[in-house]
């Protein structure tokens, strides 16, 4: 069923058609449907040609999805989305604090709830990320991890800081650890050293990095394996991934934050840890 072209519905109507919608899609349709209804905030500044490819169709295809619920074509698509998108300069961080004031926003009381708030939600964030990530999947990514050669972090803009902790945590252990370096597209020759017996973790939230999605690329090109921290399974860093651990975005207070991504980050170096350690006692008695 599809929907008469009529005026551009508003992000609540079009968001529950869409998820209405979503069992009875084509293929094509429902993966579509999906990215949009997990980066509805980004869309808006998004070409066609980022939404097809990260999907893994055609910009026709995009155009179609558009149609088939009742917009003239992408366009529209992207107006009805369009009401403060994240990714906007309009929402600077002044304009997201400013609804938090009021009458009492002046005292160090109300300034202290504030940042209560925030702990609370990351506090939740980590509890809903315990509960949603597999042990199959952890022990998958530890033992591939420890079986490579060289350990190949990329992690850009909004993602760095989750990276450079992961480069500097690994480097007590017994394996090569490259951080790749975005600065000046030196990332481009850096990725010429990658081989099929390094594995790449790469981390990267909505709207995904290209600079990341570039060294997704080449370890696919050479063969490596990778690991990725993302927040989406449907995102095109898990589309690239051997294994992907999901970190959901948690926005406490309009602020995006990596709560999530860094206690996996954590996690998963002091499991390789303990992986790397048993392996060497294992060596030493066998």
């Amino acid at each position: 069923m599809s929907f008469a072209t009529t005026a551009v519905p508003d992000r609540e109507q079009l968001t529950l058609r869409i998820r209405e919608a979503l069992p009875q899609l084509s293929r094509q349709f429902e993966v579509i449907g999906q990215y949009v209804l997990h980066h509805a905030d980004y869309l808006a500044g998004e070409r066609i040609q980022d939404v097809a490819r990260r999907c893994g169709v055609q910009p026709s295809a995009v155009v179609r999805f558009a149609k088939h619920f009742g917009l003239n074509g992408f366009l529209d698509l992207k107006l009805a989305f369009s009401d403060e998108p994240v990714s906007s300069p309009r929402r600077d961080y002044r304009s997201r604090v400013r609804p938090l004031l009021d009458v009492n926003a002046t005292s160090s009381m109300a300034c202290a709830e504030v940042a209560f708030t925030c702990m609370d939600a990351a506090c939740a964030g980590v509890q809903a990320l315990q509960r949603g990530i597999r042990a199959e999947d952890l022990r998958d990514a530890i033992t591939t991890l420890a079986q490579a050669d060289v350990l190949w972090i990329a992690g850009a803009r909004r993602s760095f800081p989750v990276a450079a902790y992961l480069a500097y945590a690994l480097q007590g252990l017994s394996k090569p650890v490259q951080l790749v370096s975005f600065t000046g597209a030196m990332h481009e020759g850096q990725l010429r050293g990658l081989r099929s017996r390094d594995a790449v973790i790469a981390i990267s939230f909505a709207p995904y990095a290209e600079e990341t999605l570039h060294a997704l690329h080449v370890a696919r090109s050479v063969g490596a394996p990778v690991v990725s921290i993302t927040d989406d399974l449907h995102s095109p860093v898990a589309a690239e991934a051997r294994i992907s651990l999901v970190a959901p975005d948690s926005t406490p207070l309009g602020f995006r934050e990596l709560t999530n991504a860094m206690t996996l980050a954590h996690s998963l170096f002091v499991a390789l840890a303990f992986q790397l350690e048993c392996q060497a006692s294992e060596s030493l008695n066998p």
